[in-house]
């Protein structure tokens, strides 16, 4: 892969491992982004909850008067919680979709260096905004914007740092750009979540605001030494075959199935928060858990599952015994729903008093463990047997589905209050049993036709477990 701006045969190199000095910047850039992002996201229905959406606030929102007539107009009327929950499916759920217009800016006019200084300046504004309440809907606004301006751009900065025959050095540059994304994932919802509990709501807010700009001074520091542009390597010509859209539609049919799981998924960031606050017990020793801080359990079981899957499917691979990527997937389904249960059984078993706080943590580490096994064996998936025509293309439309099941969840969260808690935390259960079944119904027939069409076996790459969620 070539770039403009900074060769990648000639980009300078830092003094660890050899790797571009550019790497670094990207990485520490990435590391701050994420950090806000996700301490951010970590507060914002409880936020809206407990105070934004409650009369004598939600009247200073500019515009908000007009948008929930928009949304009741169409759902019916909606209390605190089941707005709150719709907001924060739109802005994650649009999270996922914008990233796919910024890059093809990107490509055809800005370049990725000037997308991502855009997407980091209307993102350090989205954050400076999320501190009044004035300007609640422009700060989600900015924060979507800016996020499809820098997300899949500045990844592609990291691949064009490095010649194309170096698979070996690239795939290590992206192992370590990935543990900064887990490092924000992370500390992100452990440093908000804490300062918003202790100082209120806008110390938290305002130290996301304080990271997203040492991002962004980060990535200009680091400016000279980043691709200006990426340029595409030119695929092959002619139209798609009979056999690649067979692939093709194999591939879509695999992504809607992975939405069960993905709306089971990341409902932990949604509705969770809310049932934690009003049935969990908090207090252990005098001290009261933040709230926000579960956010940090998942990305942080993401990271410590990394090197104990690797010694499980190495071992199940010397016995002929590792799953299949669609095996995989259906496996995440099934610790999804597994984990859900795990409330269920909580709930039921706290017969009303409170749930312990460590049923919420085995749920949150268990999503995390699901995530590795269904959501990074897709990437690898798409990346190896989509049609080279389509390669690129195919990859942004993975990332659809969870613009989908994020819509969802939001939808979906709107029913909380109009249920029991164990019934709700069944209803995901059996949402992930779902996408389980569908692998074990059409697993082998969808693994017969992509693996017809795979470059290399169907198993998922070191690389590819390190992946942001």
């Amino acid at each position: 892969m070539a770039t403009a701006g900074v060769p990648a045969q000639d980009a300078p190199r830092g003094a660890f491992a050899g790797h571009p000095q550019g790497l670094y910047y990207l990485a520490f850039t990435e590391a701050w982004e994420r950090f806000s992002y996700y301490g951010m996201t970590a507060l914002v229905v409880l936020y809206m909850v407990n105070q934004l959406l409650l009369p004598g606030h939600v009247e200073h929102i500019v515009g908000f008067a007009a948008f929930r007539s928009a949304l009741e107009s169409v759902m019916g009327p909606l209390s605190a919680q089941a707005l709150a929950s719709q907001i924060f499916g739109f802005y994650t759920g649009f999270v996922y979709f914008t990233p796919l217009l910024g890059g093809l800016i990107a490509d055809r006019w800005i370049g990725q260096r000037n997308a991502v200084v855009i997407g980091a300046l209307s993102m350090s504004g989205g954050h400076v905004a999320m501190a009044f309440e004035q300007s609640f809907l422009l700060a989600l606004l900015l924060l979507v914007v800016g996020s499809g301006f820098l997300k899949g751009n500045i990844s592609a900065q990291v691949g064009a740092l490095y010649p194309h025959d170096d698979e070996a050095r690239r795939t290590r540059g992206f192992a370590i750009f990935s543990m900064a994304i887990n490092f924000g994932a992370v500390f992100g919802p452990v440093l908000c979540g804490v300062l918003a509990q202790v100082h209120g709501w806008h110390y938290g807010f305002g130290v996301a605001a304080i990271f997203m700009l040492a991002g962004l001074a980060t990535y200009l520091a680091g400016y000279r030494h980043l691709p200006a542009r990426v340029e595409r390597r030119t695929r092959e010509n002619g139209p798609l075959t009979a056999a690649d859209w067979r692939i093709i539609l194999a591939l879509v049919a695999v992504m809607i199935i992975t939405i069960f799981q993905s709306i089971a998924y990341y409902q932990l960031a949604n509705v969770l928060p809310v049932w934690i606050q009003l049935h969990v017990g908090l207090e252990a020793g005098g001290f009261s858990i933040p709230v926000p801080w579960y956010q940090s359990i998942d990305p942080l079981f993401s990271i410590l599952g990394v090197p104990l899957l690797f010694w499980l499917w190495a071992r199940q691979a010397s016995h002929q015994r590792e799953p299949g990527d669609l095996g995989k997937i259906g496996l995440g389904a099934w610790l999804a729903a597994a984990s859900n249960l795990i409330l269920v059984a909580a709930i039921v078993a706290a017969d009303g008093a409170a749930v312990h706080p460590v049923w919420p943590f085995l749920y949150c580490a268990g999503m995390g463990i699901a995530f590795l096994y269904y959501w990074p064996t897709l990437l690898a998936l798409v990346s190896r047997a989509a049609p080279a025509k389509v390669n690129a293309t195919m990859m942004g439309v993975a990332f659809m589905s969870l613009f989908v099941a994020n819509n969802l969840i939001g939808w979906i969260g709107t029913f909380y209050e109009r249920t029991t808690p164990a019934r709700f935390w069944a209803l995901h259960a059996g949402i992930a049993a779902a996408g389980g079944l569908l692998v074990l119904l059409f697993g082998n027939r969808l693994t017969r036709v992509l693996e017809a069409g795979a470059r290399h076996p169907l198993r998922p790459s070191a690389r590819t477990l390190e992946v942001e969620r």
